[in-house]
């Protein structure tokens, strides 16, 4: 047991590891809902790599997270902010964005009106499909 714990606390550092330069990207802000002055976690974007990887990470704040690892538990007004990041520069951020249109688009029209709007990057359309 201690040797999952082992592994699980190198992940965890290895992942602080790239804090900063994260924040710096976000400019601080989450990276999903933009909200400021929230405390930040770093969230890997399935499919999660054997070594942890920057570009499979973003920056969100506790409501994103807590609405990402429990999919029954979304609100759908709170993700009304993919309206921006789904234009993100930054290819990760856009395929969390669109895989979370795409699960409320069923439900909600909003969402499929601006999932019906993105233009994605054939890496990234790849990359939302990957899991």
């Amino acid at each position: 047991m201690a040797k999952g714990l082992d592994k699980h606390q190198h992940r965890k550092d290895e992942l602080n590891s790239f804090g900063k330069n994260l924040a710096r990207r976000a400019r601080s802000h989450c990276e999903t809902c933009d909200a400021s002055g929230v405390k930040l976690n770093i969230f890997e974007v399935a499919p999660i790599p054997t070594t942890p990887d920057y570009d499979d990470c973003i920056l969100i704040c506790d409501t994103c997270s807590e609405q990402l690892n429990n999919p029954k538990r979304i609100d759908a007004d709170h993700w009304r902010c993919l309206n921006k990041s789904m234009w993100s520069e930054v290819a990760i951020v856009q395929v969390a964005a669109i895989r979370m249109l795409r699960l409320l688009e069923e439900k909600h029209e909003w969402a499929a009106d601006l999932n019906e709007m993105a233009y994605l990057e054939p890496e990234v359309e790849e990359r939302i499909n990957k899991l």
